[in-house]
C-alpha cells in the first residue's frame, strides 16, 4: 500500500494543532481541502484515524500511522536539506519530565548544530509516562524512566536523577518532631507536582514500609513546588543539586535524613538513520553525563 506524502502530513498537522480549522492555517489551505486530504488518508487506510472533538486526537490505528507520519516528515526534511543545504522548517518534538527540563537538559538543545534544527517543540511529560508519547507517535525522542525499548525505538542510559525529602525547618517542627517518623507521615500535609508524580509515596513506603494516606496539595510548576515547600505549605521530593546550599546554610531540613530516591533516566528515540536524532543525542547524552549521576 502507497500513501500520499501530503496527506500524512496533513494528519500529522491536524494532531499535533489540535483541530483541522488550526492545520489548514498552519499548511496554508483551506479547512475543507484537510478533511478532504484526511478522508481520502481514512478511505486508503480503511480505519478510523482521528477522534474529532477538541482537541483533535488520534484513534488506536492512527497512533501507529502518526508514528510513521513524522518519521516521513523527518527524512523527507534531511534529504532536501542535503541537496539546498539548509534544513528549512523542521520541527523536532521530544518528551522530557520537567525536573530535567528545569535543570540538566536545556544546554543540549543549545549544542545541536543550528543547521540542523530550525525548532524543537518540548513536551513536559512525567519520567514514567513520557514512553507512551513515543508509542503514540507524538514525539521523536524522550527522557524516559523506563529502560524497555519502545517498539522501533532506541534506548541509551542517561544517569540518575536524587531526589531528598525537603521541608523548613519551621515545617519539621511543628508535623515531624516527638514522634516516630512513620505517624508524623501519616498526617504530614505533602506535595505532589502532579497526579503521576509519586516520588513522594515512594520516599513514604521505603521509610515506613506501609502505604499511607496523607493530605496532599498539588501544584504543577517546578518553581511553585519548591516554593511552596520553601513556604512551609508542606513538605516534597526536590533534587539533591537543587537544595544543597538551603541544607548547609539550614534554611531547609531533610524529613527522612540519609533516606532518598533516586531515578534513573534514558534516552529513547527513533531508530532512524538521521543526523539530526544523531547529533541531538549526542548533545543529550553530553548534558546527561554533566548534570546526573553515574
Amino acid at each position: 500500500m502507497q500513501l500520499d506524502s501530503s496527506q500524512l502530513d496533513t494528519f500529522a498537522a491536524v494532531i499535533e494543532e489540535g483541530s483541522f480549522d488550526a492545520a489548514a492555517r498552519r499548511l496554508r489551505i483551506t479547512p475543507s481541502a484537510v478533511s478532504q486530504r484526511i478522508k481520502a488518508l481514512e478511505s486508503r487506510v480503511g480505519q478510523v484515524l482521528i477522534q474529532r472533538g477538541k482537541p483533535a486526537r488520534t484513534t488506536a490505528a492512527g497512533d501507529a500511522l502518526l508514528r510513521l507520519a513524522r518519521q516521513v516528515s523527518l527524512l523527507e526534511v534531511e534529504a532536501i536539506a542535503a541537496m539546498k543545504g539548509t534544513m528549512e522548517g523542521l520541527r523536532v518534538p521530544i518528551a522530557v519530565n520537567a525536573d530535567s527540563l528545569n535543570g540538566w537538559f536545556l544546554p543540549a538543545l543549545l549544542a545541536v548544530p543550528r543547521e540542523l534544527v530550525t525548532a524543537f517543540d518540548l513536551r513536559q511529560e512525567d519520567q514514567d509516562h513520557s514512553a507512551e508519547l513515543l508509542r503514540a507517535g507524538s514525539v521523536l525522542a524522550a527522557v524516559t524512566a523506563d529502560p524497555r525499548p519502545v517498539q522501533g525505538c532506541r534506548v541509551v542510559p542517561l544517569g540518575r536523577m536524587r531526589y531528598l525529602s525537603i521541608a523548613t525547618p519551621e515545617y519539621a517542627d511543628r508535623w515531624l518532631a516527638g514522634r516516630p517518623l512513620a505517624d508524623a507521615l501519616a498526617e504530614a500535609p505533602l506535595l505532589v507536582f502532579n497526579a503521576k508524580d509519586m516520588l513522594q509515596h515512594r520516599l513514604i513506603r521505603k521509610v515506613t514500609r506501609r502505604r499511607l494516606d496523607p493530605p496532599v496539595h498539588s501544584i504543577p510548576a517546578p518553581g511553585p513546588f519548591v516554593r511552596a515547600i520553601r513556604l512551609g505549605l508542606g513538605w516534597g521530593m526536590i533534587e539533591e543539586e537543587v537544595v544543597e546550599a538551603d541544607l548547609a546554610a539550614g534554611r531547609l531540613v531533610e524529613v527522612a535524613k540519609g533516606k532518598y530516591v533516586d531515578v534513573p533516566l534514558y534516552w529513547q528515540y527513533w531508530k532512524l538513520d538521521s543526523p539530526v536524532l544523531d547529533a541531538l543525542t549526542a548533545a543529550v547524552q553530553r548534558a546527561a553525563a554533566d548534570g546526573l549521576r553515574t
